[in-house]
């Protein structure tokens, strides 16, 4: 099996680096071929350009895609499973990642398919896990929970995925009351991966 982990934080001084070292250990347990894929190490450019929006925004699919966004859409072709890791900020993830959709779902390839063009396959396994500053009960008492849900789940992942899920880890403020069930269910998480591939 294949995973790729898309992960978008700029310090290995924080929490959600933690947790992708869990992640990477809990994959490395299952035997399973990892690939990931670091935004800010790899200094992926968030920002469309003008002539991205022009063959974005207007369908232009003889226009060229960037090296580097070939690059992640190589990635996700050799993917099973597809987990995105970030920080909740500002109700969101990360510019980084926004941008990573932005440019990598690109016309053509993960929307508007002609036949002309290599379409996207379809992802059996979608995992989102974010890590954040409050407690899930307060994230859904508030809707923020919800909110993030629909935008990652049902738009940026949408049917380019059969199976989705959406594990937030919560209470990060208070982290040493929290960290060891994060991790369990950072390890159970990854166990039941097998069971939404074939």
């Amino acid at each position: 099996m294949n995973i790729l982990i898309v992960y978008s934080h700029p310090s290995k001084k924080s929490y959600t680096f933690q947790v992708l070292e869990q992640l990477k250990s809990a994959i490395a347990k299952q035997n399973w071929n990892l690939e990931v894929s670091d935004l800010y190490a790899s200094n992926f450019q968030s920002d469309m350009s003008e002539e991205e929006y022009d063959r974005e925004g207007f369908a232009k699919l003889n226009l060229p895609i960037s090296k580097d966004v070939l690059a992640e859409q190589q990635k996700i072709e050799k993917a099973d499973c597809i987990i995105f890791l970030y920080p909740v900020w500002w109700s969101d993830c990360p510019a980084k990642l926004k941008g990573w959709f932005d440019r990598v779902f690109s016309v053509g390839y993960a929307y508007g398919q002609t036949d002309d063009f290599p379409k996207m396959k379809t992802i059996p396994f979608g995992l989102v896990i974010c890590t954040a500053g409050h407690p899930n009960a307060f994230l859904t008492e508030i809707k923020m929970a919800q909110s993030m849900e629909t935008i990652m789940l049902e738009d940026r992942l949408g049917k380019r995925f059969e199976n989705k899920e959406m594990l937030i880890l919560g209470g990060t403020l208070d982290l040493e009351n929290v960290m060891e069930n994060h991790f369990l269910q950072i390890q159970k998480a990854v166990e039941n991966i097998k069971s939404y591939i074939a």
